[in-house]
């Protein structure tokens, strides 16, 4: 249904609550038609399954001290992160592939930290000057005035100042670096490093420019967690490849804006490997989420169909232990998951993604004394009153047409990327924010500096607010899945609905940015700066 705004709305609400849930757990976007490769795609199907072994990141070890920007007095850990072009062996019987990798791997190298001791990470640009995916130049920050390659690296999740957040418009070039400050201010969580470079972040990503962070404290190290060996990152992201198993980035029909608002891959990949296995012993696994793909929502289970338990996401550990059988996480987030193989020596478990293999565990015959808990209880967590918040904002996603009826950009608040900001909110202050999705799409919408609470997702009817302004409900309020009952930086954002989420703008006022963590959607306008204004 098009209508005056713009905004492409749905042609049917589910108003039960419980059919909405059910419909949109996939929360998978609709992508338009693409254009059909250039060059034959890889024919996966031939490929042997399970005879790689997963690969885990190297943890990077820093190079010396240097005093802190905050405080000259103190010395911090330096880091050199290097992004370069460089291969990866995706599967034993794959030429290498090309990519561009900090430190030349794919993921990055994993950077471990401790809550309140900074770090200082020097990032390096040291990639080739032409890009070796189709850059839209009609794109906005796209332009054929800019250099082709240029990258600046965000930590997501990281509670910073703003000259160390990654801004968009900040991007180096080959032959420059950027030298941030992270004070790690913040509670053990499981953070990620990713270019955001302003009308390119797609494609860098899509390229290989990510990896983890991990914070660590004190009150996680009492809970007797599994950790060492016991604890795995395990990073998940789409890709397509063609024949010679080179990554392919597609384009749109249209010559003149190759752009296409959604990418998803048929290679499945974990830790950069396709269809790894991994050696576990009949113990308790910590597993370390990530979906750093561009567009893909992915649903994670077990073959044998038994539960495992969520006691994390983005931005660190829940009240309590979730018992899960799937897990659908969004483009950005993280999650934190224990898995038992107790009681399975010389069984094998695949896990899968919406039935698909994605990798198998191999449960050795190692007798093992496991000393490890899964405790009751994890970290203390007090909601934030509604009734301290000091102003509501309602926001709107939407996808904006051309004259043809083609959704040519998504749109934030129906506002452009270069339009005087909107949102100003005052440090320490709270807020509500409710996303009214108007599209076909669940967007995972991330807040840069600051974390933020989940309160309840509520179906509403489009038309009325396109005439008056008026906000119709057509349903109850959902309340939050159990495993989002924590701390978080991403929220799914479902369709015909209006998500809301309450924050505490606290650490640094400044310029930072919110968006659609689907980066085809980022790219193209669904990224809005705003202010956190001092008082």
């Amino acid at each position: 249904m098009r209508n005056r705004t713009g905004f492409l709305s749905r042609r049917k609400f589910l108003q039960n609550s419980g059919m909405f849930a059910t419909a949109f757990a996939v929360g998978q976007s609709k992508a338009r038609q693409i254009k059909s490769p250039t060059r034959p795609l890889l024919e996966l199907s031939k490929l042997e399954r399970f005879v790689d072994p997963l690969p885990i990141p190297a943890v990077v070890r820093p190079r010396g001290t240097r005093a802190s920007p905050e405080d000259r007095s103190i010395a911090v850990p330096y880091l050199r992160m290097v992004m370069k072009a460089s291969t990866a062996k995706l599967h034993r019987d794959l030429k290498p592939t090309q990519i561009w990798g900090f430190a030349g791997s794919f993921p990055g190298p994993t950077i471990e930290t401790r809550s309140g001791e900074g770090v200082l990470v020097d990032w390096i640009n040291d990639l080739p000057k032409e890009h070796f995916f189709p850059i839209d130049h009609s794109v906005h920050g796209a332009e054929s005035s800019k250099p082709d390659v240029r990258a600046v690296t965000h930590l997501h999740g990281g509670r910073v100042a703003p000259k160390s957040d990654g801004y968009p418009e900040d991007w180096i070039v080959p032959g420059k670096s950027a030298l941030y400050f992270y004070p790690n201010q913040q509670d053990a969580a499981h953070l990620w490093y990713h270019d955001h470079a302003l009308g390119i972040t797609r494609l860098n990503v899509y390229a290989g420019l990510f990896g983890s962070l991990f914070v660590r404290d004190s009150f996680e190290d009492g809970l007797n967690l599994p950790k060492g060996k016991y604890e795995i990152p395990l990073t998940f992201c789409d890709r397509m490849l063609d024949s010679d198993a080179q990554l392919y980035y597609p384009v749109a029909p249209d010559p003149q804006s190759p752009w296409v608002p959604e990418v998803f891959g048929d290679a499945f990949l974990v830790n950069g490997k396709l269809y790894p296995y991994l050696e576990v012993e009949p113990h308790k696994y910590r597993f370390r989420v990530l979906n750093a793909s561009n567009s893909r929502f992915f649903h994670i289970a077990l073959s044998n169909k038994q539960d495992f338990h969520q006691i994390g996401t983005d931005m660190g550990l829940l009240p309590v232990p979730v018992p899960l059988k799937i897990l659908t996480i969004a483009p950005g987030e993280r999650a934190d998951l224990i898995l038992d193989f107790a009681g399975q020596a010389g069984e094998k478990l695949i896990m899968t993604n919406d039935g698909q293999q994605l990798m198998e565990f191999w449960v050795l015959r190692t007798p093992v004394n496991d000393e490890s808990t899964l405790p009751k209880v994890l970290r203390p967590f007090e909601e934030i009153p509604e009734v301290t918040s000091v102003k509501t904002r309602m926001l709107t996603l939407g996808e904006k047409d051309d004259r043809a009826g083609n959704a040519m950009m998504m749109l934030l608040n129906n506002a452009h990327w270069g339009m005087p900001v909107t949102e100003n909110p005052e440090l320490n202050s709270v807020e509500i924010w409710g996303f009214m999705n108007f599209t076909d799409d669940s967007h995972p919408i991330h807040l840069h500096a600051v974390r933020f609470q989940i309160l309840d997702r509520r179906p509403f009817e489009p038309e009325y607010y396109y005439k008056d302004g008026t906000i119709r409900y057509i349903g109850p309020a959902v309340p939050r899945a159990a495993n989002e009952a924590g701390w978080k930086d991403t929220v799914q954002a479902h369709p015909g609905m209006i998500t809301r989420i309450i924050t505490k703008f606290e650490g640094y006022a400044g310029r930072y940015v919110w968006h659609c963590h689907l980066l085809e959607h980022e790219d193209n306008e669904m990224m809005r700066p705003y202010d956190i204004v001092a008082p």
